[in-house]
């Protein structure tokens, strides 16, 4: 496997970070993760916007143009022969002397890993995932903005190490006060009374490119969306239920907690929807990109 380190792609041996690094002592840093298919990065601008908006919050000067981001992540996916990939591109503070100072780090530590995507089972789209509702609630919007995609992710470990001990797929958090946020890694959505529910972003969640996609393609089709505050009890009483983000896509749920759904037609829909979407945006972009291997 070879890995983009700073400015070259090294074999994954070779691709380490100092102890000193702010990332690793602190969390300090920002992270991308983004889905190729057959060979173009979808919506590779929509996510170079977002590592920007994560960084001006956190006040980090990336280093790069956002041309030199995507050349970096192309070489990455070209170096490791990869098509179909799952990229995670991430950014610390540097190395610097321990200390909570961001002006001990003199530059950016920048890494590029690609790995080869294995699609989900086909039975996960049919059947759904088992979700619960986590007893770890979402980090106060007021302390830890979420539209900062940061490198400090126990909040979501935490709650990730609840759901492998129930034995399910995936937890939802809860905000502060009580109202649903989002999973570890994922949006979630849900019919109720013929209105397709999704927690608002001022609920403390991260605004998800997938799950901006999906509200648009539900407005395209007549799907009345509503951004809100919604509580465990109004998730419990819908007809479907389904989860988002880049790698899954459209991903129905089977059970939230002891409630029981059925894979639904809407997410159906949205899935299919979806997926034309991705293939117009591989015919757009195919000749624009540079990844059309010789």
């Amino acid at each position: 496997m070879q890995v983009y380190l700073n400015d070259r792609v090294v074999p994954s041996a070779e691709a380490k970070i100092s102890v000193f690094d702010h990332g690793f002592l602190y969390g300090d840093g920002i992270y991308e993760t983004m889905r190729a298919y057959d060979g173009v990065v979808f919506m590779i601008d929509e996510h170079m916007r977002r590592l920007r908006r994560s960084a001006a919050l956190i006040g980090l000067d990336i280093g790069k143009s956002t041309e030199e981001l995507k050349l970096a992540i192309y070489e990455t996916m070209q170096s490791n022969n990869l098509r179909a990939a799952y990229i995670r591109m991430t950014i610390s503070r540097g190395v610097g002397a321990i200390g909570l100072d961001p002006a001990l780090c003199k530059s950016p530590t920048f890494i590029v890993m690609a790995h080869e995507f294995k699609d989900y089972p086909k039975a996960s789209y049919e059947e759904g995932l088992s979700l619960i509702i986590s007893s770890v609630r979402r980090n106060l919007k007021e302390a830890l903005n979420p539209q900062i995609k940061s490198l400090n992710f126990l909040n979501n470990i935490l709650a990730k190490i609840e759901a492998i001990k129930a034995d399910v797929d995936e937890a939802l958090m809860l905000n502060a006060v009580g109202f649903l946020a989002e999973g570890t890694i994922s949006n979630v959505f849900f019919m109720k009374d013929g209105i397709l529910c999704t927690p608002s972003v001022e609920c403390g969640i991260l605004d998800g490119i997938t799950r901006t996609i999906v509200l648009e393609l539900a407005s395209r089709n007549g799907i009345t969306a509503e951004e809100g505050e919604f509580m465990p009890e109004d998730l419990y009483a819908a007809s479907e239920v389904f989860i988002t983000n880049s790698t899954m896509e459209v991903m129905p749920v089977r059970r939230v907690d002891d409630k029981h759904f059925e894979a639904g037609e809407v997410s159906k829909l949205l899935l299919s929807k979806y997926r034309e979407e991705v293939s117009a945006y591989l015919r757009e972009k195919q000749g624009e990109s540079p990844s059309l291997w010789e």
